[in-house]
């Protein structure tokens, strides 16, 4: 990490949490599906893994680099919805993104 780059603290570390979540990898290969009208056999579930997630999460959020969340007001913000959205969609049972 460069000596200028932005220390990540607790939304880093939850993004990252979030994004080795397999529910949530789980999660962005439904949403995708949804998103772009595809079947499950076109993008089977278990295609997103903890990297896929991270690449994600950092272009929903425009950034780089999850520490940047901590800095980035706006980027926080996104990664909080992303992540309400997710836990509304787990407590519902995980059927639609």
């Amino acid at each position: 990490m460069a000596a200028n780059s932005p220390k990540g603290g607790q939304l880093a570390r939850q993004a990252a949490m979030l994004c080795q979540d397999a529910q949530f990898q789980l999660y962005l290969d439904r949403r995708r599906r949804a998103k772009h009208g595809m079947t499950e056999s076109q993008l089977p579930d278990g295609t997103h893994n903890t990297d896929d997630a991270r690449d994600w999460l950092c272009a929903a959020c425009q950034i780089q680099s999850r520490a940047e969340l901590d800095h980035h007001v706006t980027a926080a913000a996104t990664f909080r919805r992303i992540r309400q959205r997710f836990l509304s969609w787990k407590q519902q049972g995980g059927h639609q993104p």
